[in-house]
């Protein structure tokens, strides 16, 4: 077997998320269908840096997949990118080591989250930013978000659903940028992974700080280690996967 890695893009507005699942149409699903064409009719199973929940978009997802001939790279990327539905784009692939694995692989991820400040929802805007229209104290979100940078137990920034144990992980930065002209935030996230919903609770967390309605301290939150305390969860609209970072790179 031949194993093959690929960046892809995409707009999750109309995808139930990134993995498969029956009867709902998602991102794997439709790049396995076009797979299997390629591949004389036999399935292939395609393997994710991550998830993405329904709704979120993204502009270097990375995954892996294995075929049993070796193929020319760019007619496999060009066939993929043809074949598979317009909100998919597949913009490179390469054939790397059989030990390459998407996921496990050591790696950081970047997520954007995309905020429409403006009184009035912009239409064209409305599938791909989170709609805030109230006052925000910027400064005062930049210094909680500084509060959760480093290594932490994240716990309470992880939706209840989650099978995963260990919830230590490590942000690099968190940089939140405001366009007062534009009326437009955006929040860059770095980390070494990342929990189910952690970056859209702690976007919704740091949204609520910012127009002052978080009933408790970020840094109490942090330390309470407790998935119950009925955080925000931001819209999954506004949420982008920007980049998969691998330490080989």
């Amino acid at each position: 077997m031949v194993r093959y890695k690929a960046t892809i893009a995409y707009d999750g507005s109309s995808f139930a998320g990134f993995q498969r699942q029956p009867n709902k149409r998602t991102v794997q699903g439709e790049v396995e269908k076009v797979l299997q064409r390629l591949n004389s009719g036999d399935s292939v199973t395609i393997h994710g840096s991550g998830r993405t929940d329904a709704g979120v978009h993204a502009i270097n997802q990375v995954l892996h997949f294995d075929l049993p001939q070796q193929r020319d790279e760019e007619k496999l990327r060009f066939a993929l990118d043809t074949q598979t539905p317009d909100d998919i784009s597949v913009k490179f692939i390469e054939q790397v080591e059989d030990e390459f694995h998407s996921r496990y692989h050591p790696h950081h991820k970047i997520y954007q989250y995309q905020i429409d400040l403006a009184k009035a929802r912009r239409p064209f805007t409305r599938q791909f930013a989170a709609h805030f229209p109230y006052e925000l104290d910027i400064e005062a979100m930049k210094l909680a978000a500084k509060k959760l940078e480093g290594t932490h137990d994240f716990t309470s920034f992880c939706a209840t659903g989650s099978s995963v144990e260990d919830k230590v992980r490590t942000i690099d930065y968190i940089d939140i940028h405001h366009d007062i002209e534009k009326e437009w935030l955006t929040i860059t996230y770095k980390g070494n992974g990342f929990l189910y919903k952690m970056v859209r609770l702690i976007t919704g967390t740091l949204l609520k700080l910012g127009n002052n309605r978080l009933y408790m301290p970020v840094e109490s939150i942090l330390a309470a280690k407790d998935q119950s305390l009925n955080l925000w969860t931001a819209p999954a609209e506004g949420l982008y996967l920007v980049d998969v970072i691998y330490d080989n790179n």
